[in-house]
């Protein structure tokens, strides 16, 4: 088994074997080979998946830390505008003719 061998590779791989076993095509003196390999393929397929769940969770650790330092504290924060305080109507003391001012 060469590294060269893709996941894809191995499952469909496997799958011949696992097809040609349960039709009974393989010769006894084939099986002993046949189960050997798909052992071998067995564990190339957890290898592949393993390395591409460390690379997937290295992904993310880095995408976490980068965030981590976007929001960084000692960095000044930019300065927020408080908003403006709600305009309250004048009471009404005019008499009828009169400006309200």
């Amino acid at each position: 088994m060469t590294n060269d061998t893709t996941y894809r590779q191995a499952i469909e791989e496997l799958e011949t074997i696992l097809r040609a076993l349960e039709t009974d095509t393989v010769d006894v003196d084939d099986l002993t080979s046949r189960v050997q390999r798909s052992a071998e393929l067995i564990r190339l397929c957890k290898q592949k998946l393993r390395n591409a769940e460390s690379a997937i969770e290295r992904v993310f650790e880095n995408l976490e830390a980068e965030d981590e330092e976007d929001s960084d504290p000692e960095e000044p924060a930019s300065p927020t505008i408080p908003a403006p305080a709600p305009v309250r109507p004048r009471p009404n003391n005019h008499q009828p003719g009169q400006l309200p001012f």
